[in-house]
């Protein structure tokens, strides 16, 4: 991939990525808020939906990028042909890469947001505080593997399933599909990438909501000071745990939160 090609994925990835984000922040914060353990209501319901949006608007541009520069360089090295069976292999193996890379950058921002949306009444900066003081750096990357483990098998359906769509769309046209056509075929991918990885997601959220609990008297040992809690009982380190936990104040289980999805969908890229 030549150099232009390369600053060209970096800044539409990061500016889409960004755009995406922020527009559909409001539904993002419905989403997180309706798979918290709390419930919906005690998280904040419809109050204060932007709560959090600073970490967003900061950690989107770098985040996309990442992945887009990392899923475009990835894809032009690997081998890939006419082959029905290379190519999905090919975008599988860059958007899968292209999420590890990316993770490093995503999921301290997600940390902070999602704590920040479910505690509208705290400003970003005092959650991202409060998270340092008591929990190091190491709390800004809890729930990693989890987010690894869910947005791999998102982009392993998203992306293939999108380059297939253009493919199929660009044969029945006779010329490469335009930009729209591109967004509309993204956002099938995405919807239906989300609706498949919904379950994940909800332990991804769950995960990172986990909070510093003490107990000062703790009576059977199970809650000691300075030992990280899931409301609910949920370790931060037992994603099933996290998904098969009772959601009986949130009133749903692992289907919570299905339609609204925090990933950067393709249909916010270029089309190609």
């Amino acid at each position: 991939m030549e150099p232009r090609e390369s600053w060209a994925a970096l800044a539409a990835g990061g500016v889409a990525g960004v755009c995406v984000d922020l527009i559909l922040f409001p539904l993002d914060t419905v989403k997180t808020r309706l798979q918290s353990p709390q419930g919906f209501r005690k998280a904040g319901g419809f109050r204060g939906i932007y709560a959090g949006v600073p970490s967003t608007a900061i950690g989107s541009f770098p985040n996309a990028a990442a992945f887009f520069i990392t899923y475009e360089n990835v894809k032009s090295v690997l081998p890939h042909g006419s082959s029905s069976y290379l190519s999905p292999a090919t975008h599988m193996v860059a958007a899968s890469l292209g999420e590890v890379v990316a993770c490093l950058i995503r999921v301290p921002s997600e940390v902070v947001k999602q704590r920040a949306q479910v505690s509208p009444s705290s400003s970003t900066l005092r959650i991202l505080s409060h998270t340092l003081y008591h929990e190091g750096i190491q709390g800004l990357y809890r729930g990693y593997k989890s987010t690894v483990l869910r947005e791999i098998p998102f982009s392993l359906v998203q992306f293939p399933l999108w380059e297939s769509l253009k493919d199929l769309w660009s044969w029945k046209q006779g010329h490469v599909v335009d930009s729209w056509q591109s967004a509309v075929c993204g956002a099938f991918a995405g919807g239906f990438a989300a609706a498949v990885t919904t379950p994940l997601d909800v332990a991804k959220t769950r995960i990172m909501l986990a909070k510093l609990v003490r107990r000062c008297c703790p009576t059977d040992g199970s809650h000691q000071p300075g030992r990280l809690h899931l409301p609910g009982h949920v370790r931060e380190d037992s994603a099933a745990a996290a998904v098969s936990q009772p959601a009986r104040s949130a009133g749903g289980g692992a289907g919570q939160g299905a339609e609204p999805s925090s990933h950067s969908p393709p249909s916010s890229c270029p089309a190609g």
